[in-house]
C-alpha cells in the first residue's frame, strides 16, 4: 500500500520519543518490547498503555486524564507494532476497521523446522482453554471453536532457523502460535506451543512487523514497519532482508 511509511529502531525506553513508530493527533503506534504488556493484567506490572499516556501528557502538557484507546493487543512475549487511538472518534473508526478486517497485520516468525510448503494458507479451528491460557487446534465441528485463517511465506533461512512472513485473516487467541505449532513449526522460544527451549529473556520470536490501514480521520493510507528487537537471530534476518 502506498502512503506514509515509517521505519524505526526497536524500543529501548518506552517513554522516549524514539520508541514511536507513528504519531499524529489521532493515533500513535509503538514498537512493543517482548517484556511489555499492552494492558494491565494480574501481574500488576505497569502496562504500555499507561506509559504512552504518560508520554502524551508530558509532551503535550495535557491536564487531567489522558484519553488512549487500545485498538488491539499483542501477547506479552511478542514484540512489534501496537496501534493506539488518541481520540474517541479515532477509536470508534479503528474498531470498525478492525471488525471489518481492514487493518492488515503482517508478522514475522522464526521457526526451527522448515515448513512443508514455500507458502500456504492454513485454515484451522481453534478452541481456547481459559484456565491454561492456551488455544488448541480442534476438529471443525468442535464445540466452542472458531475458524482461524492465516497465510505464510518462507522468506529467509539461516543454518538453524527459518523466517516466515505471516498475514492474518482472522484474529484469534494465540492464533499464529497455535497454527504454526500444529503445522510442526513451533516458534523459537515458545515452550507453551511446543518449542523445546525458552529464550533467555522470556520472549518468543514472533514480531508484529507491519500495519497497513486507512487513517480513521484523514483517510490517507498508513503503512508502519517495526524492526525486531536486537538479538543474534533477529539481527541475522534483518541484515539479510531489510
Amino acid at each position: 500500500m502506498k502512503g506514509n511509511s515509517i521505519k524505526t529502531q526497536p524500543l529501548t525506553d518506552p517513554l522516549l520519543e524514539k520508541n514511536i513508530l507513528y504519531e499524529d493527533n489521532h493515533i500513535i503506534v509503538i514498537n512493543k518490547l517482548p517484556s511489555q504488556i499492552v494492558q494491565g493484567d494480574k501481574t500488576g506490572d505497569r502496562p504500555l498503555a499507561d506509559l504512552v499516556k504518560d508520554y502524551i501528557k508530558i509532551k503535550y502538557r495535557k491536564p487531567g486524564e489522558v484519553f488512549l484507546g487500545v485498538v488491539h493487543r499483542l501477547d506479552r512475549p511478542v514484540s512489534g507494532a501496537v496501534l493506539f487511538a488518541r481520540t474517541s472518534k479515532a477509536l470508534t473508526r479503528l474498531n470498525s476497521l478492525l471488525k471489518e478486517r481492514e487493518i492488515k497485520k503482517t508478522y514475522w516468525a522464526v521457526v526451527k523446522n522448515k515448513p512443508p510448503k514455500q507458502s500456504d494458507t492454513l485454515i484451522n479451528h481453534l478452541r481456547r482453554d481459559e484456565a491454561k491460557n492456551k488455544s488448541f487446534v480442534v476438529a471443525e465441528n468442535s464445540k466452542n471453536s472458531q475458524q482461524a485463517i492465516l497465510s505464510y511465506t518462507l522468506i529467509a533461512s539461516s543454518d538453524n532457523y527459518y523466517l516466515l512472513q505471516i498475514d492474518l485473516q482472522t484474529g484469534r487467541h494465540h492464533q499464529i502460535r497455535a497454527q504454526l505449532s500444529a503445522m510442526g513449526c513451533p516458534i523459537k522460544g515458545d515452550l507453551k506451543y511446543g518449542f523445546p527451549r525458552s529464550n533467555a529473556d522470556g520472549s518468543i520470536h514472533l514480531h508484529a512487523r507491519e500495519l497497513n490501514f486507512v487513517h480513521p480521520v484523514t483517510l490517507l493510507p498508513i503503512n508502519v514497519v517495526a524492526i525486531p528487537p536486537k538479538d543474534p537471530v533477529w539481527d541475522f534476518f534483518v541484515d539479510n532482508i531489510v
